[in-house]
């Protein structure tokens, strides 16, 4: 007769072997590869930093319990599919990336290592995901929802300078997701009675080029849409609209960090912060496409009042007083 002891001894471990068996083997540390397409002394840096911190509020030590594997594109989108291969073959546990274009080359280069998202516009209308709810394939993380916003992102500019009445447009065809906010701030203008102009930047070469050649001089105001590569270039785009006196909408506070009127859009270093608790979860044994796609939590409102004055601007106090941070 088998004692009580044993009994329960045996159901315990029958218990614990399918998540022990589903973690990490034991004395293995886990790597992580971060592909990143934003430059590292930019506002890359500090989205890895944010994952680190979020590594560490749950519970890793790198070095000792976790590495990371961090590839840089340095804004420039040819570098990311040998970049995503490199983090491949380097045997990572699991990817940590952004953006449509680093998603995708990522995808390409494995089918079967966990992707964690840490920002991606909308992966079902971009086909990266079956649904919000289970992602399916080997991946899942963290979504905008961009095209929604961008028309929020013109509603504010218009806001702003009510006078608008033409405006351009600066978006990247190389990104699948600014095509889906284009036409976002395509209907977003007839609605709001502004005339757009879309004007397009496949890389820093046509930015080289400035805007005159680009924009005619009846533009009133500039709209940035939300992309990687763009974000990376954000002091010659910033100096760009203030040599030919546009204010400007962007969607990443770093450009109005950088000099630029305003922004509107999520908080991208608590994004990935919370990327980490996808990391964690994987390596502990969760499927990538079982875990559903998380919205931001947090968005900010953005508003530099030394470049509102620099453009002649007043903002109106209605708009202010809904700013999350005033730069003065």
């Amino acid at each position: 007769m088998i004692s009580r002891r044993v009994f329960i001894g045996g159901l315990l471990a029958s218990l614990v072997a399918p998540l022990a068996a589903s973690a990490q083997p034991a004395g293995k540390v886990p790597r992580v590869g971060v592909l990143v397409l934003t430059p590292r002394a930019s506002v890359g840096g500090t989205y890895v930093d944010a994952l680190r911190e979020g590594l560490s509020k749950v519970g890793y030590v790198e070095g000792r319990t976790i590495a990371l594997d961090v590839r840089w594109a340095e804004g420039k989108t040819d570098r990311l599919p040998a970049l995503a291969k490199d983090l491949v073959i380097s045997r990572a546990d699991v990817i940590v990336t952004s953006g449509t274009e680093a998603i995708r080359a990522t995808q390409q280069a494995t089918r079967t290592l966990p992707i964690v998202m840490a920002t991606v516009i909308d992966p079902v209308r971009l086909g990266l995901a079956t649904s919000l709810a289970r992602p399916g394939a080997n991946l899942t993380g963290l979504a905008i929802l961009s095209p929604e916003l961008t028309a929020k992102r013109l509603q504010l500019l218009k806001e702003a300078v009510p006078s608008v009445k033409r405006a351009v447009v600066i978006w990247n065809p190389v990104n699948e997701g600014n095509a889906l906010m284009l036409r976002e701030a395509e209907t977003a203008a007839r609605t709001l009675g502004i005339e757009l102009q879309a004007v397009a930047v496949r890389g820093p070469d046509d930015l080289k080029l400035g805007f005159g050649p680009l924009v005619d001089g009846r533009a009133q105001a500039l709209l940035v849409l939300e992309d990687s590569m763009l974000v990376s270039h954000k002091e010659q785009i910033v100096r760009l609209a203030a040599s030919n006196h546009l204010p400007a909408m962007y969607a990443f506070r770093s450009l109005v960090d950088a000099g630029g009127l305003m922004s509107y859009g999520p908080d991208i270093p608590d994004m990935f912060h919370r990327a980490a608790g996808y990391v964690d979860k994987i390596l502990k044994g969760a499927k990538p496409g079982d875990l559903p796609v998380e919205q931001p939590s947090k968005f900010e409102l953005v508003i530099n009042l030394k470049t509102a004055k620099a453009l002649g601007l007043t903002i109106p106090q209605s708009l202010l007083l809904r700013a999350n941070h005033v730069i003065e």
